[in-house]
Formats: structure tokens, C-alpha cells, sequence
């Protein structure tokens, strides 16, 4: 995929989000084909975010189970950026009317305490664990934009490409003392409203969300870019998507690591 092929692509994607267009296939000259292209993609439509939402913040991991691998026709998970202003402490209030179609996640989110270079590639939980310093609740944002999922199996790629709908995250109080405790065996629990929506354990997302976290890592660096001391990185739901409307009050909680809050005006 040429570099001037490669834009032409993110500047679609970018001006369908800038119209507010629901979430479909790329022009056909324009579509990826392979996942190599579509996170060069990916690069150039987080460049031009990036001007408006600031710099690389942190990453994420999406189809981080066999399930959702599966609905979506891919083989294995996919990677996101998250940006400067999008990443945001509870408890947060955000606007419906700012997305198209407001969705969210309910994750285990980690601070870097060290930098993570590709030239240390490939890592395990071990390594990446080393460089940990805090571990958080938090809720994705996403954006969907009414995207009609039973036609996702045949674009798994401009999924890719659109950055895996990330549009930040809410993050709880950061624990710095995480490593007393079992992060693949803490049980949490999301509410709408009060009423529960779901519950999920931390082994749910790639049997440890460690394990997600040196995915990424991975990840990043068969692209030749690292992580950097400060980055945030959400490691996949551990509860199925939910839809998220003007007036609710969502929270998440998860035990031995505190809660955090999101309110959709």
C-alpha cells in the first residue's frame, strides 16, 4: 500500500468521522489488505486526531477473546491509540451528543513506570510486568457510530484502520501497590443506572490482562515503536459492550482496586 494510498485512506476515515457518517467499508480502492496496511492506516488517521486531541497517551487491546474474534471473522486481537485529552480521571461526565453512537468497555487499565523499546521484543508478562507502575479501573469510550455488526466480518481490517473506535478511556484511582494482588483472579462489576449489567474476572481478557499488556507491546514493536514510561494501557473487557444514552450513570468496579464513574449528559 503506497504512502499516498495509505493517506488517501486516513483522510477518508477522518472526514467520515468530521460528518458524522455511520461506520461502513472504505472506498474499494482504498481498503486495506492486510492488517499491516490497515495499522498504517491506522498511524495516519491517529496523526491527523492527534492535532486536535494531542499526542500518543497510551494504547488498547480490542477482540481480546476467541468470541469476539470469531463475530468478527479475525484471528487475533487488534491494537488502538488513545490520545492526550481523551484520557480522562473519575468521575467524568461526557455528552452523547458528542458521538454518534456512544459505546463502553469496562477494563483493567496500566501505567507504565518504565519505557517498553521494540528492541526488547519479544516480551512476556514477566518483562512487562517490571515495568508497571500502577493499575487502575477504567471505561472505555468508544464510538461505534452505528456501525451494523453482522457486515463486520467482511471488513475486520477498516476496523483496524478506524483505530478500533477508541475515544478514550475514564480511568479510576491509580494503585500503586497492585502487586499485591492477583490481577487474573479480581472479580468486577458494572451498573447502569444502578442495575447491574454484568460481571467479568481479570483472566477473562487473554487469561491474564498482563498477558494483553505485552500483546500490545508485541504488537507496537513488529511496527518498530515502543512504549513510554506514562503510558496508559486498557487490556480488554472483561464484560461485553453496552450502550451508553444521555442520562445514564455507569459505574465499574472491581475488587481490591476501587471503582470508577462515568455520567453521559
Amino acid at each position: 500500500m503506497s504512502a499516498s494510498r495509505t493517506l488517501a485512506a486516513a483522510r477518508a476515515l477522518f472526514e467520515a468521522h468530521e460528518r458524522r457518517e455511520r461506520f461502513g467499508a472504505l472506498p474499494s480502492e482504498l481498503v486495506p489488505r492486510t492488517p499491516e496496511e490497515a495499522y498504517l492506516v491506522q498511524d495516519d488517521f491517529v496523526a491527523m486526531r492527534a492535532q486536535r486531541l494531542g499526542a500518543v497517551s497510551g494504547y488498547k487491546i480490542a477482540l481480546s477473546t476467541p468470541a469476539m474474534q470469531k463475530f468478527v471473522g479475525v484471528g487475533e486481537p487488534m491494537a488502538g491509540t488513545m490520545l492526550y485529552s481523551t484520557l480522562r480521571r473519575s468521575p467524568c461526565a461526557v455528552k452523547a451528543s458528542d458521538y454518534v453512537n456512544l459505546i463502553v468497555e469496562f477494563e483493567i487499565a496500566v501505567e507504565l513506570a518504565e519505557d517498553l523499546p521494540a528492541i526488547d521484543a519479544p516480551f512476556g508478562r514477566e518483562r512487562v510486568a517490571a515495568t508497571v507502575g500502577a493499575v487502575m479501573p477504567a471505561i472505555e469510550l468508544a464510538d461505534d457510530r452505528g456501525a451494523d455488526y453482522t457486515s463486520l466480518s467482511r471488513h475486520p481490517l477498516e476496523l483496524i484502520a478506524d483505530n478500533c473506535w477508541n475515544e478514550g478511556t475514564v480511568l479510576g484511582e491509580s494503585r500503586t501497590d497492585w502487586r499485591q494482588t492477583d490481577l487474573a483472579a479480581v472479580r468486577g462489576s458494572a451498573r447502569i443506572n444502578g442495575v447491574l449489567a454484568g460481571r467479568g474476572l481479570g483472566a477473562d481478557t487473554m487469561g491474564h490482562p498482563l498477558a494483553a499488556l505485552a500483546w500490545v507491546a508485541d504488537n507496537l514493536a513488529a511496527r518498530g515503536r515502543g512504549m513510554v514510561r506514562g503510558d496508559i494501557v486498557i487490556t480488554g473487557s472483561l464484560v461485553t459492550t453496552k450502550q451508553a444514552r444521555a442520562g445514564d450513570l455507569i459505574s465499574w468496579e472491581i475488587d481490591e482496586l476501587g471503582a470508577v464513574e462515568l455520567r453521559v449528559e
